[in-house]
């Protein structure tokens, strides 16, 4: 990445907080970052934290930007790009992180032709240990692809995938997914309890064994399937809950969950279309 590159971010959220303190870690220069938001509270509390640069005028941060990453709520999006349009004749490379709305829409709003990115990380970048999901339009060129690898790498794994629908699937499973592993600990540490362990023990306990799991599925060569097998005795306590979740369909209920999402994030996308 050019030291000179400068990336605004519109929206101070958790996301962009990620995104930029991943940034600083790397080694990008704090004086190319900067952040706009209306909320002056949260933009003075990342002044603080991050040493950067901050606004309240979206369009001025876009002016002084080679790299504009969006980081708001969907139902803003379409009002942020048609007030910035005006003021990008200098073509920055746009990344959304906006769960749902489509890089058609976003570049309608900017009045056509613009190098739009849509991503899509989620909330474990906070930590450094993020995964994220890439597709880029026409527009983009080989340079902003690799611009757009570094900055996103910088908060953890991130991988391109073909097509606009992909980004609504990775959605549905590494943007929401976080939140079905919090609630399987949720539902482990109930269960705990219920067979007699203390609360904070069995909450511990159910914390740290989906940490070791993930550890050993990131480091091993075995597929998941396989690790599965190897920590399944015949006829052992391990085989008896795999088939009491098999009985109960487990595989069809996160098949089902991940649908749900996927429905939901293409509808959001059709439903901001259709209101632009």
């Amino acid at each position: 990445m050019e030291k000179t590159t400068t990336i605004g971010f519109i929206g101070a959220g958790n996301m962009a907080f990620a995104l930029i303190s991943g940034l600083r870690s790397s080694g990008f220069p704090v004086k190319n970052i900067k952040v706009s938001d209306k909320d002056a509270v949260l933009l003075s509390q990342r002044k603080t934290e991050l040493g950067i640069e901050i606004f309240t005028d979206n369009m001025q941060l876009a002016r002084q930007s080679d790299v504009i990453v969006f980081a708001v709520k969907p139902q803003i999006l379409s009002t942020v790009c048609q007030e910035l349009q005006p003021h990008i004749n200098h073509q920055p490379l746009m990344i959304s992180i906006v769960a749902g709305v489509k890089s058609t829409s976003i570049n309608r709003w900017l009045g056509g032709d613009a190098s739009i990115v849509r991503a899509m990380p989620n909330t474990p970048a906070l930590l450094g240990v993020g995964a994220t999901g890439m597709m880029t339009n026409d527009a983009v060129s080989k340079e902003q692809k690799a611009l757009t690898e570094q900055i996103l790498s910088s908060v953890g794994a991130c991988f391109w995938v073909k097509d606009e629908d992909m980004i609504d699937a990775v959605t549905a499973l590494s943007g929401s997914g976080p939140a079905y592993f919090f609630l399987m600990i949720e539902s482990m540490t109930k269960a705990g309890v219920a067979l007699g362990l203390d609360e904070k023990i069995a909450e511990k306990l159910s914390i740290q064994t989906a940490l070791g799991a993930s550890m050993m599925a990131s480091q091993s060569n075995d597929s998941s399937n396989e690790l599965r097998a190897k920590v399944t005795s015949k006829n052992g306590t391990t085989q008896a809950a795999i088939e009491s979740f098999q009985t109960q369909n487990f595989e069809s209920v996160v098949s089902h969950a991940m649908r749900a999402a996927f429905d939901r994030a293409k509808k959001i996308g059709f439903e901001l279309d259709d209101n632009a």
